[in-house]
């Protein structure tokens, strides 16, 4: 029996009419609705004709998360009176109402309205894109911009282009983009409308809660312990000043684990919400209490689509979880972020959802107008890897036919296409291969695609699919950090993540079985929200299609021609199949580098946390196996702020035979001639990545190469490794004033430009030089010569225009000094009686400044007006030289006094 009470509340009724109207006109609209008004539930079951007496249409309702999917689903069947995947009448087949996420489907022929994970909605498109008997699609939460579900809205807005117009599509939200999703849907034929629904808001007061100590701001997934404390302080305190039940919004599973911690002793059930969580936990929280005070400690995931009962307070941390990805280390992974103000809003309006509420943010006020305005959209920040293998398999390699919100920047998409290049995913060309197509339907990161078929065959599927569904959703903390560990920890495990994993390895083992072409059976594989995406998915590696080496060893040792790989020799080959840049090798206790290039430092696990040690873990620091290994297959890692390495969070012990299988495209050999240390290095290396596994001395390297190295030396350590004697810093001088004061032709000779031209004036001595010895043997200043514009003929005027030495009225040749900002002339006094006018240079246009020295070489003045001083600044100074070198001629008219070198005495006697 439907339950039309509880559907007559819900507000968003009244822009039902609109909405079909919309869809019954342009067939496209945006649905603009606040939590709580039923746009979740009510809106497709009356799209579907569930709620009335019209014909029935089949409704494809898209959810982020697993949890909301499944939630939304019971909801609906709740309202028609049903069960999910049974009906009303069990006889008749499956309900009315189901769903399906990754690896279960509740649903069947009888379904009307069908909840699914966007990423299934992204496998079936592949599969089917017509969507045949599908009638309309709501893309819901759509404000969330997540990857998968931006994908699956350009996907749908090309079916209704090209395959089916007729097809509807429904984008809802609380708070969106809705001009821009408006303009999307619309297309060519101008915006979507724009159906809004008001939503019966109860008040909900802000009460901010700020720490009364600074905290460390997160960094990685580290967040400060202080600030958890003071979190679980806060909740403490709300269930002191207010009633019902508090709903606390943290980013991670680890700060939710901490917390609960924390309230250890509170007069309330303490239960945790995110998405590891066991099913019966997820239903337990979104059925309501039965009389016993809650707190609800949640992640994002409950900041929409889900609807916890009897929450009257929220607590909001401030902070989120998104993915990022580090394309200079190669390292992609979850990152603890500030929340942004339209999240902070949605938190806030869970306390108001069925009745006042408050509540308390955990960062002052202050700062609330500096938070981002919206999260950053996925197809942003997010490794592209995935993303570029379906828009392969749609046919469109470089996304630019899609209509997506924002554009895939050009590098990160760049970089996933090498990867998929890499592991024979696409062609030359950037089109899905046969395998490639095959790894887009393994609803999984290609990655995990790649080590999961490719490790098939050497490990067996079984335990190839348990290690890449252990890789897939990143086991607990708890687990340890060496992956075999791990996987002997789930095999035994009775815990909610282990029977995840197990259900997980059938579905993987089951699809890596299936032929080439793919049954077409919709089994859930595409998952929720990061469904198949790796914790730490890299953007470059090898791969390693049919017919290329084997990783034949034993991580533990050799191996016999068929004998079966060791447990952990499996593990190892999976995660270096999957991350073959991430392969790495010791050198140092706990310290390792990576075929990347990136350096790997193991840590205790409490280290890796951020949390303090906790029971059960098996960090680098208590007693790990990987600590001693030559040779580690990184699969999980991060990187601290301001640190140079990169932390290994999962890790699996492998050799070097198993690297290089992994590797091949990393491997390589040859003449390797560099500047390293100071000086030349000539060796054939033989390299997987960035690892040297042998050298020796080159005795004669190729002359081009020892030619680049001695010039990259030059460009690293500057000019200073040649020989600069003083005629040649002072031609460098010289040539540097005429490029000042002339332009062109005359050269540049600032370091960067020297530089730059190294080759241009320097050619004949590199073509000489092996080695540091030999450029500093280099006489740069008749090197430097061959900048001067022989070529035009205005080289013979270089003297002309900025002389080496001027002469001066006594006969001496002064040389000038051109390294300030105008040239001088530093001449004693009497050797320039009788010069009237200051010599100029520069074609006449620059005046010299001539320093006037005293007998003894000191300074007594400047001018660069020798008449003028004559005339004005003259006397002062004879008075005072007068007295201190009674012995030398102070003639009263300079002007007319012979200019000399020597004393009075002298000039006598001459």
């Amino acid at each position: 029996m439907i339950r039309r009470d509880a559907l007559g509340q819900l507000p968003v009724r009244t822009a039902l009419p609109a909405l079909r109207a919309a869809l019954d006109g342009p067939g496209s609209a945006v649905l603009c609705a606040p939590p709580g008004t039923g746009k979740t539930t009510l809106v497709p079951l009356d799209l579907a004709g569930l709620t009335g007496d019209g014909p029935v249409r089949r409704v494809l309702v898209a959810e982020p998360r697993r949890m909301a999917a499944r939630a939304a689903a019971r909801r609906m069947a709740w309202l028609l009176g049903e069960e999910v995947g049974t009906g009303a009448a069990p006889a008749q087949g499956w309900g009315r109402v189901g769903y399906t996420v990754r690896g279960e489907r509740r649903a069947g022929p009888r379904t009307a309205v069908e909840v699914v994970t966007t990423g299934v909605l992204l496998q079936r498109l592949q599969r089917d894109p017509e969507l045949a008997g599908v009638d309309v699609v709501v893309l819901d939460e759509c404000h969330e911009r997540h990857l998968d579900a931006d994908t699956s809205a350009a996907f749908l807005l090309d079916v209704r282009e090209t395959l089916r117009p007729e097809l509807r599509l429904v984008a809802a939200s609380a708070t969106t983009d809705a001009e821009g999703w408006a303009r999307l849907l619309g297309g060519a034929e101008g915006a979507a409308p724009v159906v809004e629904a008001a939503g019966v808001s109860h008040p909900v007061e802000v009460v901010w809660a700020p720490p009364e100590r600074p905290v460390r701001p997160p960094h990685g997934t580290r967040v400060d312990p202080a600030l958890l404390t003071h979190v679980a302080g806060v909740v403490r305190r709300a269930l002191r000043e207010r009633t019902g039940d508090v709903l606390c919004f943290l980013p991670g599973v680890g700060e939710i684990g901490r917390v609960a911690g924390e309230l250890a002793g509170v007069d309330a059930e303490v239960l945790q919400v995110h998405g590891r969580a066991p099913a019966a936990v997820q239903d337990a929280v979104l059925a309501g209490g039965n009389g016993v005070r809650r707190v609800v400690l949640a992640t994002s995931v409950a900041e929409s689509s889900l609807t916890v009962p009897g929450v009257r307070v929220v607590v909001d941390s401030g902070l989120a979880r998104v993915p990022r990805t580090d394309h200079a280390r190669g390292l992609s992974a979850l990152t603890t972020v500030r929340a942004s103000r339209a999240a902070a809003r949605q938190r806030a309006g869970r306390a108001g959802r069925e009745a006042p509420g408050a509540v308390y943010r955990c960062w002052p006020e202050g700062e609330d107008g500096r938070l981002p305005a919206f999260p950053d959209p996925e197809i942003r920040v997010a490794d592209l890897t995935a993303f570029a293998l379906q828009a392969a398999c749609w046919g469109d390699p470089a996304a630019d036919g899609l209509a997506l919100l924002d554009a895939p920047p050009a590098g990160a998409l760049a970089a996933a296409r090498e990867v998929l290049t890499a592991i024979g995913a696409v062609d030359g060309d950037g089109r899905a291969t046969e395998r490639g197509v095959r790894m887009a339907r393994l609803g999984l990161h290609p990655r995990l695609a790649r080590a999961l078929l490719d490790g098939a065959p050497e490990a067996g599927v079984r335990r190839a699919a348990e290690v890449v569904a252990l890789l897939s959703e990143e086991p607990p903390r708890a687990y340890g950090d060496d992956l075999a560990a791990a996987w002997r920890t789930a095999r035994r495990g009775g815990d909610a993540y282990g029977a995840r994993w197990r259900q997980e390895a059938r579905r993987l083992a089951s699809a890596a079985r299936e032929p080439r072409g793919g049954s077409g059976v919709d089994t859930g594989a595409g998952g929720g929200r990061g469904a198949g995406e790796p914790r730490a998915g890299a953007d470059a590696g090898g791969g390693r299609g049919a017919g290329e080496p084997r990783a034949g060893a034993d991580a533990g040792g050799g191996r016999g021609a068929g004998e079966p790989l060791s447990d952990d020799a499996v593990a190892g080959l999976v995660a270096a199949l999957a991350f073959p840049e991430r392969v790495a090798r010791a050198r140092g206790a706990g310290s390792y580098l990576m075929a990347s290039g990136t350096g790997a430092e193991l840590a205790g696990a409490g280290a890796r946390a951020g949390l303090g040690h906790r029971p059960g873990s098996s960090g680098a620091g208590d007693g790990s196996g990987l600590r001693d290994a030559p040779w580690l297959a990184v699969a999980v890692a991060d990187r601290p702020v301001a640190a140079a390495s990169a932390r290994v969070r999962l890790a699996a012990v492998i050799d070097e035979e198993t690297a290089r299988a992994a590797a091949p495209a990393l491997y390589a050999s040859g003449e390797e001639v560099r500047w390293s240390d100071g000086d030349v290095v000539a060796r054939r290396v033989t390299r997987l990545g960035a690892i040297e596994l042998a050298a020796r001395p080159l005795t004669a390297p190729d002359p081009g190469l020892l030619r680049d190295a001695v010039v990259s030396g030059l460009r690293r350590e500057g000019l200073g490794l040649l020989r600069w004697p003083t005629a040649a810093a002072s031609l460098r001088q010289r040539m540097a004033f005429v490029h000042r004061e002339l332009g062109a032709p005359w050269p540049d000779v600032s370091d960067a430009a020297l530089l730059e031209s190294v080759e241009e004036w320097l050619g004949v001595e590199l073509g000489r030089a092996r080695r540091r010895a030999d450029l500093e043997r280099i006489d740069a200043g008749q090197a430097l010569a061959r900048l001067l514009p022989w070529a035009s003929g205005e080289a013979v005027r270089f003297d002309e225009l900025a002389p080496e030495r001027i002469e001066v009225p006594s006969g001496s040749r002064v040389r000038v000094d051109y390294g300030g900002a105008q040239p001088v002339l530093a001449v004693k006094l009497q050797e320039l009686f009788g010069w009237q006018e200051s010599p100029r240079v520069a074609g006449g246009r620059v005046p010299v400044l001539v320093h006037l020295l005293s007998p003894a070489g000191r300074p007594a003045a400047v001018t660069a007006d020798l008449a003028s001083f004559w005339r004005d600044g003259y006397r002062s100074v004879r008075a005072e030289l007068r007295g201190r070198y009674p012995k030398h001629p102070w003639p009263e008219d300079p002007s007319a006094a012979e200019p000399t070198r020597h004393t009075s005495a002298r000039l006598k006697r001459g």
